[in-house]
C-alpha cells in the first residue's frame, strides 16, 4: 500500500518538488509524447497529493478550491509511474484525492478535466461525464463531474 502525504506548494521540500515535476514530465511529456508547458503557475494554489512506496514517489495529484481552477472544486494532474500501474494506485491516489478535496475544502462537488481514455477509471470514482470531446494539448478529453 503506498503512503500518502498531503502538502500546499510551501510545505514541499526542493526535493519533493523536484521529484513531482520530474514524475510530471516522464509522463506528461516523455511518455504520452506531448510538449506543452506543464509548470503552469497554477501549483501555487494547488494542495499536493504525494504517494510513496518504499521512499520512491510514485503517485499524485494536485487538488484545487472552488473557483482556482474550475468553478468548483478540482483534480488534476492524476499520475501514476509506469512501473506501478499494474497495482492499481491509481484507485488509491483518487480516493485520497477526493478525501481531500472533502476535508480541504467542505465540498464534495468536484470538476476534473479527464483524459478521454480514463472515462471508465473516473466513472469508477463516481465522476460522469459533461462534455463533447475536446483536445487538450493535442490529447481528447472530456469534462466530468462528480
Amino acid at each position: 500500500m503506498a503512503q500518502f502525504k498531503i502538502k500546499r506548494f510551501n510545505e514541499l521540500s526542493t526535493a519533493e518538488l523536484y521529484e513531482l515535476l520530474r514524475l510530471r514530465s516522464e509522463v506528461f511529456v516523455v511518455e504520452q509524447n506531448c510538449v506543452y508547458q506543464d509548470i503552469d503557475n497554477k501549483d501555487q494554489k494547488a494542495i499536493h497529493v504525494l504517494g510513496y512506496l518504499n521512499q520512491e514517489l510514485i503517485a499524485c495529484s494536485r487538488i484545487f478550491a472552488t473557483g482556482d481552477y474550475f468553478k468548483e472544486a478540482s483534480i488534476g494532474r492524476v499520475i501514476v509511474s509506469p512501473q506501478h500501474r499494474a497495482n492499481k494506485y491509481g484507485h488509491d491516489l483518487m480516493r485520497v484525492s477526493i478525501e481531500a478535496v472533502e476535508q480541504h475544502f467542505q465540498t464534495s462537488k468536484i470538476t476534473i478535466s479527464a483524459q478521454e481514455y480514463l472515462k471508465k477509471f473516473y466513472e469508477s470514482h463516481g465522476f460522469k461525464q459533461t462534455s463533447e470531446s475536446y483536445l487538450e494539448d493535442g490529447i481528447p478529453h472530456i469534462e466530468m463531474k462528480r
